[in-house]
């Protein structure tokens, strides 16, 4: 017992630890809360669309010397709003148009951090930067990720409607497509508050493997969120926390802690577990 107290509190004698947990909880229970309505609507592409498109973004934020957070919430939503409109104008099909676009603005990303001297190393952009998180960037990532959070509350029932079934959504008069975009800018919101925790790279884990480990306990959506909110806190703060003993990537180590409690679930889950189905 002895033991184990001292592997959770030893990384707390660190200011930067104790500050990597918080935000890693924090980020874990926002990306919990917008993974269900992901899993619902089955974004997890349009996520991984939006989560590299931001880079080119991030970079020019730099160059202009804007918040980093200002320039890949524009080039998120702007994506978004791209990838809607080469869809209206063609015959080309949804996920055919997001990989376009998010390939062609993570291309022009990848151009400019070649092309921009820096002191700042980019790559914790792509993979993240949890343990020397910047208190500024605290403070923006809490701001941004409470205010996802009041927006999904207030909306909450009209995103269910939405993600669940458009087509009654649609008869009972609630503008569906207003919802469509409210959505998608939620989801920019919450890929830059993830951004400093796992990078441009993972951040579709955090936004897709909460909702799927929840969806195969549950059938409430009430449930739902709550288990979302735990897997995703309680994998946020476990996988920092061996990200410290290991001395390996804590975006690395958060999202193989997701996906080792998803497989556990898949095989082990009451319902729709594995196991259940050969019993």
């Amino acid at each position: 017992m002895a033991m184990i107290w001292d592997w959770i509190t030893a990384p707390l004698q660190y200011e930067f630890m104790v500050k990597a947990l918080l935000v890693s909880g924090f980020v874990g229970m926002v990306c919990g809360v917008l993974s269900c309505y992901m899993t619902l609507k089955g974004w997890a592409l349009m996520g991984d669309a939006v989560a590299h498109s931001v880079t080119p973004g991030v970079v020019l934020a730099y160059v202009f010397n804007f918040p980093l957070a200002v320039g890949a919430f524009i080039f998120g939503v702007g994506s978004v709003l791209l990838i809607g409109w080469i869809q209206s104008q063609t015959r080309i099909k949804e996920d055919t148009v997001i990989g376009l676009v998010f390939t062609g603005f993570f291309a022009l990303g990848l151009v400019l951090i070649s092309k921009t001297p820096s002191n700042v190393d980019f790559l914790h952009i792509l993979f993240g930067n949890l343990l020397g998180i910047p208190t500024s960037d605290v403070i923006q990532t809490v701001v941004i990720g409470l205010f996802t959070l009041a927006v999904i509350f207030v909306l909450k029932n009209d995103l269910l409607l939405f993600c669940f079934d458009p087509t009654h959504a649609r008869s009972i008069g609630i503008d569906i497509n207003w919802l469509y975009y409210v959505l998608l800018t939620l989801l920019s919101l919450t890929i830059v508050v993830a951004l400093q925790a796992v990078g441009i790279v993972l951040v579709v884990a955090m936004l897709v493997t909460p909702g799927a480990t929840a969806y195969l306990l549950t059938d409430r959506f009430d449930r739902m969120l709550i288990l979302a909110i735990f897997s995703g806190l309680g994998s946020s703060v476990l996988g920092t926390y061996l990200s410290y003993y290991l001395d390996a990537s804590t975006g690395g180590c958060i999202v193989l802690v997701q996906t080792l409690v998803f497989l556990l679930v898949m095989v082990f889950a009451p319902k729709y577990g594995l196991w259940r189905r050969r019993v």
